[in-house]
């Protein structure tokens, strides 16, 4: 599987990304945000975490006008997979990949700590190695981390199936405690928690682990 990490002024997990999916077994280039094209045969495209052009107007909405956007949006349109995570998550809302919108945390203060998660389905190739209902222990790191959407954008992730993790207990305020969602076609997973800092023990957790393999394996049999 070929996996393209992209890197924004300001993001601090590309390094982590790269190396969490290269360990399940990736190829992985690295990609800048100037770049208006994609590595050909890219089969993933991986947006990380941190505070891309500084949050300074919104949280995601610089990135997503960068040149790179354009290609990753025709990426996702042609049923290519997208990973965002944390600030990537909110990437993908502001380019309209996945529904609803990031907003600042109950209480308005930065969370970094660990989390406990539930996985609300098992049903895609982001979360095909774990079992629906297990609870996995994950990182997070975010002051934007709310997920909020409208009661009809909520009813049709609930009829779909596509709410990929809740909060178990809750920790921002997210509405139905989501902590990470997938797209219609269930190739795109936006989530806060960071599961690459959970693949190795020693950052002290593997949970995340789990993730990257069953995608690098869901992928190559595709």
């Amino acid at each position: 599987m070929k996996a393209a990490v992209i890197t924004f002024p300001g993001s601090n997990c590309d390094r982590d990304l790269a190396v969490a999916l290269e360990q399940a077994g990736a190829q992985v280039a690295r990609v800048w945000h100037k770049d208006d094209a994609l590595p050909e045969g890219t089969d993933l495209v991986a947006v990380p975490g941190g505070f891309s052009f500084g949050d300074y107007l919104r949280c995601g909405a610089i990135a997503a006008q960068s040149p790179i956007a354009g290609a990753l949006r025709r990426h996702a349109e042609r049923g290519g997979y997208v990973l965002g995570i944390c600030n990537g998550f909110q990437v993908l809302t502001e380019l309209g990949l996945l529904p609803g919108a990031l907003m600042r945390n109950t209480g308005l203060t930065f969370l970094c700590r660990t989390a406990m998660l539930e996985v609300a389905t098992s049903d895609s190739d982001f979360t095909a190695g774990y079992e629906k209902g297990q609870r996995i222990a994950i990182p997070v790191a975010h002051h934007d981390g709310n997920y909020q959407v409208t009661p009809e954008g909520l009813a049709a992730l609930r009829d779909g199936d596509r709410i990929a993790f809740t909060y178990g207990p809750a920790i921002n305020g997210s509405v139905a405690d989501i902590a990470g969602v997938l797209s219609e076609n269930r190739r795109v997973l936006g989530m806060m928690p960071h599961p690459e800092r959970a693949a190795d023990p020693a950052l002290g957790g593997t949970d995340g682990a789990a993730l990257f393999r069953s995608l690098v394996n869901g992928v190559v049999n595709a």
